[in-house]
């Protein structure tokens, strides 16, 4: 009996599952959704309405009017509620309570998202040992995820009324982690790989598209550090700061260096030098993908798509500080930088080598199965 033609080997890479694939895109556009709630959650303070964490009957919000009074309680003994909402009335507590509540719930349903369909795939074996063993891996970072969250809403329940900027960053990254991870996978679904071997300079390519990986990470990171010291508020000019290009005060103190991570002017200036590079990288290397000859079409999809994610977040970055950090401009900016990101990793995963290809079924069972 021959071997099917869908049948993965070293000449015939393994066919597409569009249904394996639309759920790893759903994956990650709901982790994606999560740090867009997450930002919103903290610009309007309410992250820490809820003092306590449980993963499983946190799921359920008070009912009636007792159990909410019982939450209030327990929110007026938090650092919070006794030196910035000072006599916080139910209602509003309440509208803090559910944004925070939601992002909590939304973090739960992403669980549920991929740990289920995961299994269903697994036993219909349209899924490889090998990519079962990182989806759960990953499924066992996005636990560890919630645990880091709540682990960051402790440093704000102790004595200050906000939570430490560099586990919010820790936490920040690592969802960033999961969403390309998960985009990642979703693409060698979805794509048959493309033959790099007749395209000049890809191997270039990859390293750039690498190199601005690490750049837009660090990015990010500082971004993270931005909303965690309130730096945005620090310099709400634009595109000098504070009428200059590198102002005064950011190297005071007995250690100079600390300022990079500490000092909330210095971290705005690092902030934009970094934004800078990546939006000149990510300029670069679209217009690169876009000249090179013999690229596939999709290479211009995301070239284009490099070149208006990078520019419209220069324009969202400069509105979130000439608003004094409003949160519509700050809340788009920081999710822009997350379609950004995605498609950086739609860029590198297009310049990476055929040996990424992984075996995955066509929708009619095991891929290895004979015809």
């Amino acid at each position: 009996m021959k071997r099917s033609m869908l049948s993965p080997s070293p000449s015939n890479p393994p066919s597409r599952d569009r249904a394996v694939a639309a759920w790893l895109l759903t994956c990650a556009a709901f982790v994606a959704a999560m740090v867009a709630v997450g930002g919103l959650t903290r610009l309007t303070r309410s992250g820490l309405s809820i003092v306590e964490w449980k993963p499983l009957l946190g799921a359920i919000p008070p009912i009636g009017e007792a159990a909410w009074r019982a939450e209030l309680a327990k929110y007026q003994a938090s650092p919070e509620a006794k030196l910035v909402n000072v006599g916080l009335s139910l209602e509003g507590f309440q509208q803090i309570y559910y944004v925070e509540w939601f992002h909590r719930l939304l973090g739960r349903l992403t669980g549920v998202v991929v740990l289920a369909p995961l299994v269903f795939f697994a036993v219909q074996k349209r899924l490889d040992r090998k990519r079962i063993r990182q989806l759960l891996t990953l499924f066992a970072l996005g636990a560890l995820q919630g645990a880091l969250g709540w682990f960051m809403v402790q440093s704000g329940l102790v004595n200050a009324p906000h939570v430490s900027p560099y586990r919010l960053t820790a936490h920040l990254l690592l969802a960033l982690v999961l969403f390309a991870a998960l985009l990642w996978v979703a693409l060698d679904a979805a794509l048959q790989p493309t033959d790099l071997a007749p395209i000049r300079h890809a191997r270039r390519l990859r390293s750039g598209a690498l190199a601005l990986l690490a750049v837009l990470t660090a990015t990010i990171a500082w971004g993270g550090l931005m909303a965690g010291f309130h730096a945005g508020l620090a310099a709400p000019t634009f595109p000098t700061i504070n009428g200059a290009w590198i102002p005064d005060g950011m190297w005071d103190g007995p250690r100079a260096l600390a300022n990079v991570l500490q000092n909330p002017l210095t971290i705005h200036f690092t902030h934009r030098l970094l934004a800078y590079c990546a939006v000149l990288g990510a300029l670069t290397l679209g217009a690169s993908m876009l000249l090179t000859d013999g690229a596939p079409r999709r290479w211009r999809w995301i070239a284009l798509g490099l070149g208006a994610l990078a520019l419209g977040q220069v324009m969202l970055g400069a509105l979130t500080v000439l608003s004094f950090v409003w949160i519509g401009w700050a809340s788009l900016h920081q999710l822009n930088a997350v379609l950004l990101l995605g498609m950086l990793v739609a860029a590198a995963h297009e310049l990476t080598p055929t040996s990424r290809a992984i075996e995955v079924g066509t929708g009619n069972g095991d891929p290895r199965r004979p015809s």
